[in-house]
């Protein structure tokens, strides 16, 4: 598997999380997946549905990963005949202006506070903000380059004024070498869970009562710029979608202030002795 996803270019965050669903199926049968009969496999599947806990998201990973073992050993029959997953339609839970403000200012330590506003103010991916390098960072033509994301895909975005003056503050206070934010382990960039448990912190300490992660932070980026002006196409390059129809969710969180029609020619000549 691992020799398939790097022969195609895919992100090996794929193939952590299929094998990581893999690998807990067949502890649990004593045997791989190839030798386990539909019977069983759907079995398996049906008690992961009928519990809360693991999340549908895992779910949705085993069947993924089943269907990509299969197709990798030439078994098409068998991915075919596991079950479909419909796309949920769930809407994003996104924080207001105001309660982003009060997020930021709730972590303790400047790192903490640092690594929430950079989420925000360049709508990062989480695997993306603990994965930037100091050399990322383009303090002169104020730009982030996020390198190798989702899709195998290289972008900039813009560094926001604030966030950079802060981000110097921090570098300045906590002296990191090569990563923008380590972990324990100084030569290590932090870990996922790390950036997730802080994210939990920040919320509990700012009294959000909404069900929100780290991604929430991605998905207010988009819809405050929405909410701005910023054109749809611009944003879509920005979250680094691959398909622009990923980005028009928040066409239905945005709260737009909806403008009455009128002639582009008196937007050109607002001042008709003009004309």
């Amino acid at each position: 598997m691992l020799r398939k996803v790097r022969l195609n270019g895919q992100s090996e965050s794929t193939l952590s999380n299929y094998g990581r669903c893999l690998a807990k199926l067949s502890l649990y049968f004593g045997c791989t997946p190839l030798e386990l009969s539909d019977e069983k496999i759907n079995d398996y599947l049906l008690m992961l549905r009928g519990h809360e806990s693991p999340s549908f998201s895992y779910f949705k990973h085993t069947v993924y990963g089943l269907r990509y073992a299969f197709r990798l050993m030439g078994r098409e029959d068998r991915a075919i005949r596991l079950p479909s997953i419909k796309r949920m339609k769930e809407l994003p839970t996104v924080l207001s202006r105001q309660e982003c403000k009060r997020l930021f200012h709730a972590p303790k330590l400047l790192k903490h506070r640092i690594l929430l506003c950079l989420v925000y103010s360049a709508g990062l991916r989480i695997s993306e903000v603990i994965g930037l390098k100091q050399s990322d960072i383009d303090f002169d033509r104020m730009q982030i380059h996020i390198r190798r994301s989702k899709y195998n895909k290289d972008r900039y975005v813009p560094l926001s004024v604030q966030v950079a003056q802060g981000l110097k503050k921090y570098y300045e206070a906590c002296q990191p070498k090569e990563w923008v934010f380590v972990g324990k382990d100084p030569h290590a960039p932090m870990s996922t869970r790390g950036g997730q448990f802080l994210m939990r912190s920040a919320v509990k300490r700012a009294g959000i009562e909404k069900k929100v992660s780290l991604h929430s932070l991605r998905h207010g980026y988009a819809t405050h710029l929405l909410e701005d002006g910023l054109d749809l196409y611009t944003i879509q390059k920005l979250l680094g979608h691959e398909h622009v129809s990923t980005t028009l969710v928040y066409l239905h969180v945005a709260q737009r202030v909806a403008r009455q029609a009128h002639s582009p020619f008196d937007t050109l000549y607002p001042d008709a002795t003009q004309v």
